[in-house]
């Protein structure tokens, strides 16, 4: 089991460089976070585009099948069975549901005095029904299914938007770009600076964690342990061991890191500052700027919940 292979979340891919790598970061941290909050007191026809539209970007960017197959593939299996086990689960509301509307057909009649005595069938009214679908136990109902697309499409945009920015951003750029965006908070003596190196750290860290994961899997594997003899106690204890290693080899690799920083004469991130990228905005940049503003456009209206 390749954990770096098959589960890169947070991994940086580095080649090939697509479009989405050549926009500049804080554009990109822009577009971010407009996926995670325009989610906010939507309807569910946006929900649902925010997912096709983060499908769409990961195809128009063409970023290698082998990246994303697994990952997506994954994920929107994970989405699908929240969305299929919101749909039947009760949506709480222990109510008898009625039709809205008489189920026999009424005709009005006007009052014995009226000079025009003329029988008016009622017109037809769009039917409605609470209950979408009940057939034995299962049913499902209007609010069980916009419960179940809620929850489907927030778990797939959080985690794969995330993941989608990680994967097309180095580290470097990422801290670089909220270093930038952070700067008026330098008014209030915020040590920014400190943050950003902090944030470089420990996305640096990621890959590391992965590694030590894998390789404890691994080691586990390879001595062809008898799970049924030990039992469910003894594999407890054993896993135990398994977590304490991993805790000892991340703090082990923690103290390497500050050790190889201490060496190199580092003291604070201001006297230290390493210019990493050229933050400038091009055309590509206005033009996605221009993007999101169209974005949030639609988002107020046709995405704002009533």
């Amino acid at each position: 089991m390749d954990l770096l292979r098959s589960l890169p979340l947070g991994l940086y891919l580095e080649q090939p460089q697509t479009w989405l790598h050549k926009i500049d970061p804080r554009v990109k941290f822009a577009w971010l976070m407009s996926f995670l909050t325009s989610y906010v007191l939507a309807n569910n026809i946006w929900r649902v585009m925010l997912v096709v539209v983060l499908i769409a970007a990961t195809l128009i960017a063409r970023i290698p099948r082998r990246v994303w197959q697994q990952q997506m593939g994954w994920l929107l299996m994970l989405s699908f069975f929240i969305l299929a086990i919101g749909a039947i689960s009760p949506d709480g509301m222990g109510v008898d549901y009625q039709p809205r509307l008489p189920a026999n057909e009424q005709i009005l009649t006007q009052p014995a005095n009226s000079k025009n005595i003329v029988p008016e069938q009622v017109s037809d009214r769009k039917k409605y029904s609470y209950v979408l679908f009940h057939k034995g136990p299962v049913k499902v109902t209007r609010r069980s299914l916009d419960l179940a697309v809620r929850l489907s499409t927030l778990i797939f945009t959080v985690i794969y938007s995330t993941n989608l920015y990680l994967l097309t951003t180095a580290p470097e750029e990422i801290t670089s770009g909220i270093e930038s965006l952070m700067q008026p908070l330098r008014r209030f003596k915020l040590p920014v600076t400190e943050i950003a190196l902090t944030l470089t750290l420990s996305l640096r860290f990621i890959p590391l964690v992965l590694e030590e994961v894998q390789n404890l899997f691994r080691s586990v594997m390879t001595r062809a342990i008898n799970w049924k003899k030990l039992g469910l106690k003894g594999g407890f204890k054993v896993w135990m061991t398994v977590a304490e290693r991993l805790l000892e080899n991340l703090l082990l690799r923690a103290d390497q890191m500050a050790n190889a920083m201490m060496v190199r004469g580092f003291t604070s991130p201001n006297e230290h500052r390493v210019q990493w990228h050229d933050l400038r905005f091009k055309g590509r940049d206005w033009l996605a700027i221009a993007t999101l503003i169209v974005f949030w456009g639609i988002r107020i209206a046709i995405g704002t919940q009533v």
